[in-house]
């Protein structure tokens, strides 16, 4: 394509390039065009999160670690290549998708209709988690009731925020990643954070972040998180999806909580009893 695009620019003919892109078609996705071309380039590009410990976060030089960065690493070499992350937040992974800026996405996306109509998703889902609320521990909060009213810090573009507004009476105040919100928690300008529970557990594993803060309320809203890969890209897909399975046949990903310090998740551990007899 961009070869194509070039060729006719230098022809000066602005109508057959006017044809080139009509036929490509809007969001056509070039960094994911299919297994083949992956291999050719050499580097499979994947967005995940970069302030997400610990499923994705940042360690002293500045290098994106974390459980998905680790599953990334695991469907490069199973393609036998190099892989490039690339940090991307609940506001644009999807764009990022969709515009061919990564060949797939593995980036605590929960599992959500309108999502499944605009990017190819990955069953069986990776992952499953509920939403909880990171709240000071002299806050005093032991029920979600008692959140009507009161400002919540949230990151933007989460499928949860209005069920949490509605259903609670919160008033949510977005922003975009976590850090952000999280800052905003520690300055008094919200009551807490409402975010998916497995992050909340991960930062309270932070010495600064446990002695004042916990997550005293039931967690809520189960949802499994997606991996995708963009529309049509149904090499990859087949590739993705062999290999969720065999994680779950093998228990990689209850190994990986462990390893990130995370209990394991009901979900992982019923997802491994359900694999691990599998014969393909």
């Amino acid at each position: 394509m961009r070869q194509t695009i070039r060729t006719l620019l230098g022809t000066g003919t602005l109508a057959a390039l006017a044809a080139v892109l009509i036929l490509a078609g809007p969001g056509r996705a070039e960094a994911a065009d299919g297994v083949e071309a992956i291999k050719q380039r050499g580097t499979l590009i994947v967005g995940t999160k970069a302030d997400y410990r610990p499923f994705g976060f940042r360690d002293p030089s500045g290098a994106i670690i974390g459980l998905e960065p680790d599953l990334a690493a695991d469907i490069a070499k199973r393609l036998g290549v190099k892989l490039e992350l690339v940090p991307v937040v609940s506001a644009n992974r999807i764009e990022f998708l969709q515009q061919g800026k990564v060949d797939m996405l593995i980036a605590t996306l929960s599992d959500k209709p309108e999502r499944r109509r605009v990017v190819q998703a990955i069953d069986p889902q990776y992952y499953s988690d509920f939403v909880n609320v990171l709240l000071p521990k002299k806050s005093g909060i032991t029920d979600w009731a008692q959140l009507k009213g009161k400002p919540l810090c949230a990151t933007s573009g989460a499928w949860y925020n209005k069920d949490v507004a509605r259903t609670y009476g919160a008033e949510i105040i977005a922003f975009d990643g976590s850090e952000k919100p999280l800052f905003a928690l520690k300055q008094g300008n919200c009551i807490g954070y409402v975010y998916d529970q497995s992050m909340l557990q991960g930062k309270l594993l932070d010495e600064d972040w446990k002695a004042d803060y916990a997550l005293p309320l039931k967690g809520i809203l189960d949802a499994p998180w997606m991996m995708a890969v963009a529309q049509g890209n149904t090499s990859l897909q087949a590739v993705v999806e062999a290999a969720t399975k065999d994680w779950m046949k093998t228990g990689f990903i209850v190994e990986e909580e462990k390893k990130w310090g995370i209990e394991p998740t009901a979900y992982s551990k019923a997802m491994h009893e359900k694999y691990k007899n599998a014969t393909n």
